[in-house]
């Protein structure tokens, strides 16, 4: 099969189209020939190196984390899925591999595609999808009548949770650019802050929740802007301790998420406030949940541009350029 791989890390090194041996099926995954892939920041992030530290990844191995696509077969106790089955995943970490023609999937981490999408507007909402529930619903624990910040409001991840957070019936308030504030409150933001003009941390306060996405400046600018004991769930970073113990890090690995993550969690116990950081799971269930959202009509995939399998790098380049409205999607097949 066809496979954009990674050869070597490095900011300056494109994804190779390469021949790729056809994954093998163990008795609990299903073999998925892939239609569509979302293209992520992550993908980016780990091409470049900067998550070798908790995702090492021995070169070369085939990139993408979002995937819709047909089953073409399944294990010996695969239970939940037959052949022709449309499906879509975020593969789990160390499994992952959606820039190709198929990907062997843990059945635990599928779920069926929603009725009413295309495969292009599936595979956009798996990673996106499960970050923004993992934090505003799992973290955060998000209820009725209360306020979240959501930053970036017109990416892949803001576009997706600020329609969970109005499912939730929140308060939303999200920043953008002057060109996208219309788009945001279509998406049903409530309160849309320009931030080449204006200052978040003026502008808002008592907030219950913050999902930051941004730098370190910003993600401090966001813990004042929270009630005592709000909570701000960080998908950029830092790793923290309880991190460290989600994934069973060796005790070395531990010593250094203390170190990274010591800045912030002083801060936040100062201002009072709880940090915490989410690097999104594979889970098919809360997928499955997700898949009736959209279905309801209450989430509506929001893609900004489809590339052709073949321009795969490009696809990478105008994700890294930070322009997006919603995902970007490379189309396989």
């Amino acid at each position: 099969m066809k496979a954009f791989i990674v050869k070597s890390y490095g900011k300056k090194e494109k994804l190779h189209l390469a021949d790729w041996v056809e994954p093998t099926v163990n008795e609990n995954d299903v073999l998925v020939q892939i239609h569509s892939a979302g293209v992520n920041v992550l993908d980016s992030k780990i091409r470049n190196g900067e998550f070798r530290l908790i995702l090492p990844y021995k070169t070369p191995f085939i990139l993408g984390h979002d995937v819709a696509g047909v089953v073409t077969k399944v294990g010996s106790k695969v239970n939940k899925f037959k052949v022709g089955d449309e499906v879509y995943s975020r593969p789990a970490d160390h499994a992952v591999g959606t820039f190709a023609e198929f990907i062997s999937l843990n059945e635990k981490d599928v779920a069926l595609k929603p009725k009413n999408i295309s495969m292009e507007e599936a595979a956009s909402i798996p990673l996106v999808g499960l970050t923004a529930w993992q934090a505003l619903v799992e973290k955060a624990n998000l209820k009725k009548g209360q306020k979240v910040f959501i930053q970036a409001g017109s990416g892949g991840v803001g576009a997706f949770a600020i329609q969970l957070a109005k499912h939730l019936g929140v308060t939303v308030a999200t920043t953008t650019s002057a060109a996208n504030v219309d788009f945001v409150k279509s998406l049903g933001a409530d309160i849309v802050i320009d931030y080449r003009k204006d200052d978040f941390e003026t502008l808002l306060k008592d907030y219950d929740v913050v999902l930051n996405s941004q730098d370190t400046k910003t993600l401090e600018k966001s813990m004042r802007i929270l009630k005592p004991n709000g909570i701000v769930v960080s998908i950029s970073g830092p790793p923290d301790t309880d991190f460290g113990k989600e994934i069973n890090a060796n005790w070395f690995l531990k010593i250094v998420l203390s170190v990274l993550s010591a800045g912030i969690r002083k801060k936040a116990k100062r201002l009072g406030v709880k940090f915490s950081f989410l690097l999104m799971r594979a889970q098919g269930e809360q997928l499955s949940r997700i898949t009736k959202l959209i279905e309801s009509g209450m989430i509506k995939p929001v893609i900004d541009k489809i590339f052709p399998f073949e321009q795969t790098n490009e696809a990478m380049s105008y994700i890294e350029a930070g322009r997006a409205k919603g995902k970007v999607v490379v189309k396989v097949r």
